[in-house]
Order: structure tokens, then C-alpha cells, then sequence
């Protein structure tokens, strides 16, 4: 009997698997895809790596399912839907009132990138020319019937509309089209609504939900009808005003009543953010706020100058809830950098007004670090967008950095165009790591620096002033001596008060 088996040797078995990669570059047979998506090198194994907060809530976010399966008309959602986001099926509309073709189109293009933020899947996308959106149905008379079709045909369940709807014009509309309308104000609340963590920013998301649906309310059949049950007040219902007041009454005293709680927690979060802010600000600790447009890479930014960890997705509106890091200059000043809630076109002002208590974070920054996208097909636009909303937080005169992000991807002659629009900027690439040092150097340069020159004989049992000075001064010149420590530089009037009594 002839055995065909080889004999085994266990070096000659793991000689020939020298040539494996330690990790496939390409997407498997099952979809999963290279170690370098998310961050590691092929030589290196993520169990062996300790996951960043920031990637630790990614992989959370992209673990909910979506389905595709269950509708969201005009019913209520069920418990079916628990733990899963729903993937509605979306049709696209606009009204193109002014400014060129193009400008429309990246209007409709960014409500694309929302809407598949949010959830969605955008089937279909339409915009009509008009001086002004029409005042009953947003769009036409004829738009609107050929929108039905579209919808019809291609079995959408919800049209978003580029612009914010009257209560109106939203029911016309769901009453011609037969299925659900949202404006771009509801979405964007929406993508707010998933994406915040933090107890003030869930605070804040629900405060700006409720202003946008005080106004929107409406009744469904008998929703309208006189309220009565129960038995106090002559038959009307537990919590009601008495006979004769309607559901929707009820509903908007409701509303009311929670908005009232909402704003006297976002109060006591507001003093608690305040003395953080005044402590900061007593020990003369310069603050830089990076702003900018959504998705112009603030994170990744953030991550590559402090090392931060913080949630970096491909997405708008990413990460909501504002993140501050320590860090020092070359020469020792220690100073705060901060992220802030990224910004969009035509930004809802309930948005502002409930996050005005975080974007003051930018309006008391001692530098705003103003991030642009460069590979965006508009970037003008997104630096005008973003400057409208710091007129409307008070925040136009606080000195402003321009960065050009993703100049490795970007044209070079649109960089070299916004760098001879915006003199004082930077290009830099938050992913390659390409220009940051520039970058960094800007930032030193532009922070407040002391104001007060002070030349002094520190003893050396006073090391602790020393420190002080290279944490929150200027050094021009440092030498040991016998008899102490000579500093020569300059500090803030408190500092400089403690080091006139050394004064040599």
C-alpha cells in the first residue's frame, strides 16, 4: 500500500509562509477591508494596539445596521427599529434663486452628503429655476407634479427639500407627494441628534428640536378635535387647561414647559464651562479654537497637533461635542487648542442659539484656527459660510489663521489661489502630515504674547517662579549664577508684580 501523504516538517511549513503579508491590503471575500483603513501598518496587529477613544466610538457608530426594508412614510416607528438606523429612500429638490448653475449644483450635492449622513439613500435629485421659492409649495405648480412621478417611480419614501419649509408649504407638499417631507433645518438636526454624546450636547441637539417643532406642529385626524376625559376640570383631560382646549394646544404648552427645563440645565452647564473658561483665563493660558466647514478635517487636525484621539470619520458633522487639549509651544508656553462644532451653509439658527454656549469657545479664543477644505469644489464659499456665523457669535474680531487642509489631494492651483486670497494661511495635509510643522510654527506666532519686560535674580529656592516664566512667559535670556537664576524677558503684569521684588 502506497502512502501519498509528504512527510511534515514543521520549519519547512512555516518557511514557506515567510513571504505572507501580515494583513491583506484588499477587501476579502466577505467585505472586510485593509489593516490600513483604519489606521495600522501591515506589519503591525490591532489587538496588539490600544484603540483611541476616538476609534473606539467609530467602530460603535458603524456597528447600528442599516435596513433598507422598513418604511418611514407618515407612521410612527416601531420597536422593530430598535438599535438600527433607518435607511430611508430620498428624493432630492431645490430651488436654484440666485448665483450661478454651479453653485446649485453643489448645493444639492452637499444636501446628498447629508442626507447619506443621516441615513439615507439618495435615489434621485431635481432643482428648478425660480427669482424665489414658491410660497405655497416651495417649488412650482408643475415641479411639484413632476416631483409625484419621480417619487412614484422610484419608490421613494421621503423628499428633502434644499432650503427650510414654511409649516405650510411641508404640508402641501406631503399632501401632493404622498409621503413624508423634511427641509434641510430637520436633517441637519437629525445627523445632530445621532451624533452627539455629551450630556450638553444631547441637551443642546433637543432644545434646537423642540424650537423647530413648536412651530411645525400639526394634527392628524381627530388629533385637532376637543380634548375631554378624565375627571377634573368639567371633563377635561389630566394636565389639560379645561373644556375646549385642543390637542395641539396641549401639546405646544408641552413643548414649552420641556424648553424651559432644557434652557435652565444648558444655564447651570453654561456656569460650569464659564469657570473653566475664567480659570483658564486667571492664569493667563492662551486659548486657539479651530473652526471651520464640516468635514474640512478639524479632527484629524486636532489629532495630528496634540495627539488628541478624537473621532475622525469621512462624514459631516462627525463629531459634535467640543474637545480641549494642553499643549506647549518650543519654548515652553503652555497654551489650550480646542474643536469645536463644525459649520455648514445656511446653518439653522435654532443650531446657534442652542450651541451658542459652546461656540463661545471660539469668540473667546485668543486665535481662531480657521480650516478650509481644499479639494472642495467651492472653498470660497466655505470660508464665507463660516465667517457669517462668527459675525452672528460675536466672533469677526478675534485674530484668524487660515489652514488649507487636504493639500495632498487638493489642486495646487486652487491652494495657490486661496493663499493669494488669504495671505495669512497655511497648506497643510492633517492625513500625510505634510505642512503641519509650518503650521504649528503659525500658531506659536500668532499667540498673545506678554506684555510686561522684567530683568531679575531669582534665588534658586524660588524654582517655582522659574517654571512659571517658561510655562506662561518669555525668556530672552537665562543664566545660573552664584547667587541665583538671571532671567531677562517678558511676562503678564501679575507675573511680572512677583518678579519685581528679584529685580536686578
Amino acid at each position: 500500500m502506497t502512502n501519498n501523504a509528504h512527510d511534515f516538517s514543521l520549519a519547512d511549513e512555516l518557511e514557506a509562509t515567510e513571504d505572507w503579508d501580515a494583513l491583506d491590503t484588499e477587501p476579502d471575500a466577505d467585505g472586510f477591508e485593509s489593516a490600513e483603513e483604519y489606521g495600522y501598518s501591515a506589519d503591525e496587529d490591532p489587538e496588539d494596539i490600544d484603540p483611541t477613544v476616538g476609534a473606539m466610538e467609530l467602530a460603535e457608530r458603524h456597528a447600528l445596521k442599516r435596513v433598507a426594508s422598513l418604511r418611514t412614510e407618515l407612521e410612527d416607528i416601531t420597536e422593530v427599529e430598535y438599535r438600527q438606523l433607518r435607511l430611508e429612500r430620498v428624493v432630492l429638490v431645490g430651488v436654484w434663486a440666485g448665483g450661478t448653475q454651479t453653485d446649485a449644483e453643489n448645493s444639492l450635492a452637499e444636501l446628498a452628503l447629508l442626507a447619506e449622513t443621516a441615513g439615507s439613500e439618495v435615489l434621485e435629485a431635481i432643482y428648478q429655476r425660480r427669482q424665489a421659492p414658491d410660497p405655497a409649495t416651495y417649488i412650482g405648480r408643475g415641479k411639484v407634479e413632476a416631483l409625484k412621478e419621480i417619487v412614484a417611480a422610484t419608490g421613494a419614501d421621503t423628499v428633502i427639500a434644499d432650503g427650510e419649509l414654511a409649516p405650510s408649504q411641508l404640508r402641501n407638499l406631503e399632501d401632493r407627494t404622498g409621503v413624508k417631507v423634511v427641509d434641510r433645518t430637520a436633517l441637519i438636526l437629525d445627523i445632530f441628534a445621532q451624533h452627539a454624546k455629551s450630556r450638553e450636547g444631547q441637551t443642546q441637539v433637543e432644545l434646537a428640536q423642540l424650537s423647530y417643532m413648536k412651530q411645525r406642529l400639526r394634527g392628524w385626524g381627530g388629533n385637532l378635535s376637543r380634548q375631554a376625559g378624565g375627571r377634573v376640570a368639567g371633563g377635561a383631560g389630566i394636565g389639560g387647561r379645561g373644556p375646549g382646549e385642543t390637542k395641539i394646544e396641549t401639546d405646544r404648552r408641552r413643548i414649552n414647559t420641556k424648553i424651559a427645563k432644557l434652557n435652565r440645565e444648558l444655564k447651570a452647564m453654561k456656569g460650569t464651562r464659564d469657570t473653566k473658561r475664567a480659570d483658564r483665563k486667571r492664569h493667563h493660558i492662551p486659548a486657539v479654537a479651530i473652526a471651520g466647514y464640516t468635514n474640512a478635517g478639524k479632527s484629524s487636525l486636532l489629532n495630528r497637533l496634540t495627539g488628541a484621539g478624537v473621532l475622525v470619520e469621512d462624514a459631516l458633522f462627525a463629531t459634535l461635542d467640543p474637545t480641549t487639549r494642553k499643549t506647549t509651544t518650543d519654548d515652553g508656553r503652555v497654551y489650550t487648542m480646542s474643536d469645536t462644532v463644525g459649520f455648514v451653509r445656511h446653518l439653522p439658527h435654532q443650531l446657534v442659539e442652542a450651541f451658542r454656549s459652546t461656540l463661545e469657545e471660539v469668540a473667546d479664543a485668543d486665535l481662531v484656527v480657521h480650516v478650509v477644505d481644499g479639494s472642495h469644489p467651492d472653498p470660497e464659499g466655505q470660508l464665507a459660510a463660516v465667517r457669517e456665523v462668527f459675525a452672528e457669535i460675536g466672533a469677526s474680531e478675534v485674530p484668524e489663521l487660515v489652514v488649507i487642509n487636504k493639500a495632498d489631494i487638493a489642486d495646487p492651483l486652487v491652494i495657490a489661489r486661496l493663499q493669494r486670497a488669504e495671505p495669512h494661511s497655511v497648506a497643510v495635509s492633517a492625513k500625510t502630515g505634510e505642512g503641519i510643522d509650518a503650521a504649528i510654527k503659525a500658531v506659536e506666532t500668532d499667540l498673545p504674547r506678554p506684555g510686561v519686560e522684567f530683568s531679575a535674580l531669582v534665588p534658586y529656592e524660588r524654582g517655582d517662579l522659574v517654571n512659571r516664566i517658561h510655562q506662561h512667559g518669555e525668556i530672552d535670556h537665562l543664566e545660573h549664577t552664584a547667587e541665583g537664576t538671571v532671567v531677562k524677558g517678558r511676562a503678564n503684569a501679575d507675573l511680572a508684580g512677583e518678579l519685581a521684588a528679584y529685580s536686578a
